[in-house]
């Protein structure tokens, strides 16, 4: 696939003015004129300044949303009508592509080839995807007793508050908004602190467009005080947040103690990837397993941190992946020679550091990396090796507490049943990886697997049909397929007597 260049000169002007809230379709400087600064994380410069929402500035955004529910002439468009604009959606992303993967890049540290490549192409086709699901979604015709007639159809749900976290800043607001919107909902988002700019631009792209009215879309920048704002609101109908589980049991809290608004939480894993010594082809498994594990950084929920490896191919299988590692490029994300870009912001950069040191002292056997990439003390950049530790124990803190970043845990085990055990070890249960050339074991491993999505012989399979999510602490709910449009959807059941 051919990249389009970077828009850096374009990007280096749009910056120069500081970014406002979006709110009934106006822009808007906060309540309390309060702002912080967007860093790069690959030189730590400041790009630019946004507005610092405040509660004040979430019940503005509020009331636009409802005055935009109930009076709006969203509520009015034809299904058709409402596709179309979602289509248009979609078509206006991939016009300003470029723009916005190079917003991506400046803000996250990922590569400009993963967000061009990556993030972009599916920013725009779930909009394609959701305006296609506008007219299939049926009620029930339910078999009760003569003398009634009893049907359910769905409702939009109201106003949907949507949180969104700095890893997939663009294409997991994108996951939220399609959907919402599908469904005749009004939406509100916050993006994290760490990465605001590309929803800030396509609002702007939006806007310009004239393809939503007033009110639909709305965008508060900020940190934890407008979140819980939200997570609180009584005009809020529905909360979807992706990030941290410590973070979604506190937009839980806030939503139970508030109105009991419907939530859906797309959380953390610690994702096993099981690798049975009958695999033919131990090559193509260490390619595609150190590809889920290291692309974007290794800043992804569902990325395979513990790979669960029979100990007669064990040794084989360091000895392959560990040059991988070495060779990784850290450096310039927008350069295409480069592999790896920085961590997205310094707390977290931090924290894996601190997670490096605390594998040594645990006594694991570090194989790879452990260490920051030259290029950091160069330009700043917040830039970690990507980093391998061996004879992993899992009941190490390495093991169990999710770290987000490039450090991967490798774990020898003896039979089946114990690398069950092992990766069914854990409160995470987002996603799970077999490989064995055994079609039964497969079969039996991947029913056994306490995990919302297990992939055999390939991990990380994804398809805007197939549902997203996990279970235990990873989350409540699902993104993605049919089942999004269940959580933005309020079921009514209907009653009529006709004797």
């Amino acid at each position: 696939m051919s990249i389009e260049p970077a828009k850096l000169d374009w990007a280096k002007n749009w910056l120069k003015t500081s970014k406002s809230l979006f709110i009934g379709g106006e822009w808007t400087s906060s309540q309390s004129g309060k702002t912080f600064s967007s860093i790069n994380p690959t030189n730590r410069e400041k790009l630019t300044e946004l507005a610092q929402a405040g509660k004040i500035d979430v019940d503005l955004a509020v009331i636009a949303a409802r005055k935009a529910f109930e009076n709006s002439d969203w509520k009015n468009l034809t299904r058709r009508q409402r596709a179309e604009t979602l289509n248009k959606i979609a078509q206006l992303i991939r016009e300003h592509r470029a723009e916005l993967a190079t917003l991506e890049t400046l803000d996250n540290g990922k590569t400009y080839k993963e967000s061009f490549i990556d993030d972009l192409p599916e920013s725009a086709d779930v909009f394609d995807y959701y305006a296609a699901w506008i007219d299939k979604v049926y009620g029930d015709s339910v078999p009760v007793e003569k003398g009634f007639i009893n049907f359910t159809q769905h409702e939009p749900i109201g106003v949907c508050a949507l949180i969104v976290p700095w890893n997939f800043p663009l294409l997991l607001a994108c996951w939220k908004i399609a959907p919402a919107l599908a469904m005749g909902n009004t939406v509100i988002v916050k993006p994290s602190p760490f990465t605001s700019l590309t929803l800030v631009r396509l609002c702007e792209i939006i806007q310009e467009a004239k393809v939503l009215p007033k009110g639909v879309l709305n965008l508060v920048t900020g940190d934890l005080e407008a979140g819980e704002a939200l997570s609180r609101h009584l005009g809020i109908n529905k909360i979807s947040f992706t990030g941290s589980t410590v973070v979604g049991k506190k937009v839980a809290e806030g939503a139970s103690v508030s109105n009991l608004k419907r939530v859906s939480l797309e959380l953390g894993g610690k994702s096993p990837n099981i690798i049975f010594d009958d695999v033919k082809d131990l090559d193509a498994v260490v390619a595609r397993s150190f590809q889920a594990m290291f692309s974007h950084k290794a800043e992804k929920c569902s990325e395979p941190t513990r790979f669960i490896i029979h100990e007669a191919i064990y040794d084989a299988f360091v000895a392959k992946i560990v040059p991988k590692a070495q060779a990784v490029l850290c450096g310039d994300p927008f350069s295409p020679e480069t592999d790896q870009g920085a961590q997205a912001h310094e707390a977290h950069f931090n924290k894996i550091l601190n997670y490096i040191e605390l594998g040594k002292k645990e006594g694991a056997t570090l194989l790879a990396g452990g260490k920051v990439d030259p290029i950091a003390e160069e330009n700043g950049g917040f830039f970690i090796r990507p980093t391998i530790f061996g004879d992993v124990k899992n009941s190490m803190r390495i093991a169990q507490e999710e770290i987000f970043g490039p450090v991967l845990c490798l774990i020898k085990f003896k039979n089946e049943a114990e690398a069950v055990q092992i990766a069914n070890d854990t409160h995470y249960g987002l996603a799970a990886g077999v490989y064995t050339d055994d079609a039964k074991r497969a079969h039996r491993v991947a029913t056994q697997l306490d995990a919302g999505m297990v992939f055999v012989n390939h991990y990380g399979c994804y398809d805007f049909a197939s549902p997203f999510g996990g279970v235990k602490q990873s989350g409540w709910g699902k993104e993605m397929a049919r089942n999004s449009l269940e959580e933005y959807t309020k079921l009514k059941s209907i009653w009529v007597r006709y004797s």
